[in-house]
């Protein structure tokens, strides 16, 4: 059969990792530890998946650029701290991830983390064979700017319309977007799968195993169209 994409590009935190809640108890540590009111869960669900010193001015503008800095340490010394043991996966994901590398698709990673957190966290769970390439915000331009999906497909050689963006939140999919890729929205993590919808995702999921089921799904539908078209 054929498949409908050939790579698979997912976010980490709130996709592939169970995070969220330890980014927002990092987030308000940092702020009280910087000396700055705390944010509402809603707020910091908000700005997951921008790179942390975008995240951290969005919440608090007033803060000028050295002040941030301080700001990203505390919060990356207190989310390390938090993080002893890295973030489970979502139930699914595993097996998942297993399957698609079976049925030959090529994987990948786009995340707001930074290299050193991603490259532990994959270590911590064996993970460095599932992916052909990762991409970090600390060394590339940060979501929704489309250049860290345009280093993916540019080392896979694999074009846009070939590609799916999987993520769960609105800079995943507008990255998509402006990379002209398509993409998958996940209920599960950040924001709403209302607040996703209007980005224009090719489906939206609440349970990763959904991907399996709906990329199954499109592969038979291409078959046919193969077969017939």
């Amino acid at each position: 059969m054929n498949k409908p994409y050939e790579l698979l590009i997912f976010d980490w935190d709130g996709t592939l990792a169970d995070s969220i809640g330890r980014i927002v108890e990092a987030m308000n540590a940092a702020a009280e530890r910087a000396g700055e009111a705390s944010s509402s869960d809603a707020a910091i669900k908000g700005i997951i998946g921008l790179a942390l010193g975008e995240a951290i001015s969005t919440l608090y503008p007033h803060l000028d650029a050295v002040q941030v800095e301080v700001f990203r340490q505390h919060y990356a010394d207190i989310y390390m701290a938090l993080d002893q043991q890295p973030s489970p996966l979502f139930d699914g994901v595993a097996e998942s991830l297993e399957a698609f590398r079976a049925d030959g698709y090529r994987l990948a990673v786009a995340t707001g983390k930074a290299r050193r957190g991603l490259d532990r966290v994959l270590k911590a769970n064996g993970w460095e064979r599932y992916f052909d390439i990762t991409r970090a915000a600390d060394e590339t331009r940060g979501k929704p700017h489309p250049l860290m999906l345009e280093q993916i497909l540019a080392h896979c050689q694999v074009e846009p319309h070939q590609a799916l963006m999987v993520g769960d939140s609105a800079f995943d999919l507008q990255m998509a977007s402006n990379a002209g890729m398509h993409s998958v929205a996940v209920g599960y993590g950040a924001m709403s799968l209302q607040a996703l919808s209007e980005f224009g995702p090719q489906v939206c999921i609440d349970h990763f195993s959904q991907l399996r089921e709906w990329l199954a799904c499109s592969r038979t539908v291409n078959s046919k169209v193969g077969k017939h078209g």
